[in-house]
C-alpha cells in the first residue's frame, strides 16, 4: 500500500473550450479512483479558488490586491469543491475539505491534529481534499500556490510520494518556453543539487503563484523527510495514471539519504521564526558537531522580541543561520540575563536539542 499526496494547480483547472474545468477534474478523480481501487491511499492538494471564482465573475487576469483575491476564492472554493464531490461520487467515493493556513500548521498542536484528521479520513476510505484557507489569509500569496502546503502534509501524514502536478513536462536548467537551450532534468539525487537548483530558478507564470521555485522548494520539505518526489505534466491525465501506477516521468527527486523526522520538519519548515539568537564559537561547536542542545552561556545577542515556546533562528559568528528551534525562554529573560557580566556556570537550557534542527541537516 502506497499513500501518495497530490498537488494540482491553478493553471491546470481553469478549462478551455475543448475541455471544462469540470471534465479535467472527472479525468483526475478517474485516475484517483483507479488508485484507491487498488489498495492504495490518496490526499489531494488543489488549488484552483480563485482562478475558478475569477473565472465565474468574468475577470480576465488574476486580481493583485488582497480583498479581490479572497472574494474570488470565496466564490470559486465552493464550485471546486462541488465538482470533485460530483466526480469522485461517480466512482464511488466520497471526499472531505481541509482548509488550512500556515497558522495552522505553525502551531504544534494544530499540525498534529491536522496529521490525525487526514488520517482517520483515510482510514475512513474518504479522498482528503487539501486548500489553503485563501478567503481569510493571504499566505497563498507567498506560500507557493499549495506547493508548500503539500509537501507539509506529505510529511505530516508520513506519505510515501508527492507528485506535484504542473504544465511543464519536467524540470528544465531554464525556462523551455523562453529558452531553446534548456535542458532536461529528470533525476535529482542530492539535496545539494536541489538547494542549486532552487537558486537558480526563476520560471512563473501568470495564474500559478507558484512557478518552479516553490515546486523546488515543496521537494526539498518532503525529500528531507525520505519522500520520493514527482513533477510531472498534469495537462495529460494518462501521466497522472502512469506515476501511481509505479511508473516513471517528468522529473523525480530521490528521498534525502539521511531523513529527518517529522517533527524536525515541522521545526525546519512549517514554523514561521520569530527572532534571532546569535552565538559564541563554542556553542555553535557544542550544537553542530557535539548533539548538545543550546545553553544561555553560549548566547552572544539576541534580536527579535519572542515569548516562551516560540521558533527561532540561531546564527553564528558570521551571521550564517545554522539552525532554528523552539526557545524555553522568552527574549526578555535572555537580554536581562546578557547584561550580567558574571552568568552562572550552571547556565539554563535556551533551547533544547529535541526542539532544534541543524541546516546542515537539510543540505548534506
Amino acid at each position: 500500500m502506497t499513500l501518495w499526496v497530490i498537488k494540482i494547480g491553478t493553471s491546470l483547472l481553469r478549462g478551455s473550450n475543448e475541455k471544462t474545468t469540470a471534465n479535467i477534474i472527472d479525468k483526475y478523480c478517474s485516475c484517483i479512483a483507479k488508485c484507491k481501487n487498488k489498495g492504495d491511499l490518496v490526499i489531494l492538494v488543489s488549488s484552483g479558488a480563485v482562478g475558478l471564482g475569477c473565472l465565474k465573475l468574468g475577470i480576465k487576469e488574476r486580481p493583485e490586491d488582497l480583498s479581490s483575491l479572497q472574494a474570488s476564492a470565496a466564490i470559486g472554493q465552493g464550485h471546486l469543491m462541488a465538482l470533485y464531490e460530483a466526480a469522485m461520487n461517480r466512482y464511488g467515493f466520497n471526499i472531505a475539505q481541509i482548509l488550512l493556513t500556515r497558522a495552522d500548521l505553525g502551531s504544534k498542536k494544530s499540525y498534529h491534529n491536522a496529521a490525525l484528521t487526514l488520517k482517520k479520513l483515510l482510514e475512513w476510505g474518504v479522498v482528503p481534499i487539501v486548500n489553503e484557507n485563501d478567503t481569510i489569509s493571504a499566505e497563498e500569496l507567498r506560500y507557493g500556490d499549495n506547493d508548500t502546503l503539500s509537501a507539509l502534509v506529505a510529511t505530516a501524514v508520513s506519505a510515501n510520494q508527492l507528485i506535484l502536478l504542473t504544465d511543464v513536462d519536467k524540470l528544465y536548467s531554464a525556462d523551455p518556453r523562453i529558452d531553446a537551450n534548456a535542458l532536461p532534468i529528470t533525476e535529482v539525487h542530492h539535496p545539494n543539487q536541489l538547494k542549486s537548483l532552487e537558486k537558480e530558478s526563476t520560471l512563473n507564470n501568470n495564474w500559478g503563484t507558484g512557478g518552479i521555485k516553490t515546486k523546488l522548494s515543496a521537494a526539498r520539505i518532503a525529500t528531507a523527510s525520505g519522500i520520493t518526489v514527482h513533477l510531472a505534466d498534469g495537462r495529460n491525465p494518462e501521466m497522472l495514471e502512469n506515476l501511481l501506477k509505479g511508473h516513471r516521468g517528468g522529473t523525480v527527486f530521490h528521498p534525502h539519504p539521511k531523513p529527518i523526522t517529522s517533527r524536525k520538519n515541522w521545526l525546519a519548515h512549517a514554523i514561521e521564526p520569530i527572532g534571532n539568537i546569535y552565538l559564541d564559537e563554542g556553542a555553535c561547536d557544542a550544537i553542530q558537531n557535539r548533539g548538545a542542545s543550546l545553553l544561555l552561556v553560549g548566547v552572544a545577542k539576541i534580536e527579535g522580541s519572542f515569548s516562551v515556546n516560540q521558533p527561532v533562528k540561531i546564527i553564528n559568528t558570521q551571521n550564517i543561520e545554522i539552525a532554528r528551534g523552539i526557545s524555553s525562554l522568552s527574549s526578555e529573560f535572555i537580554q536581562k540575563a546578557l547584561a550580567l557580566s558574571n552568568r552562572s556556570s550552571r547556565s539554563p537550557i535556551v533551547i533544547h536539542r529535541d526542539v532544534l534542527v541543524l541546516t546542515s541537516d537539510l543540505f548534506s
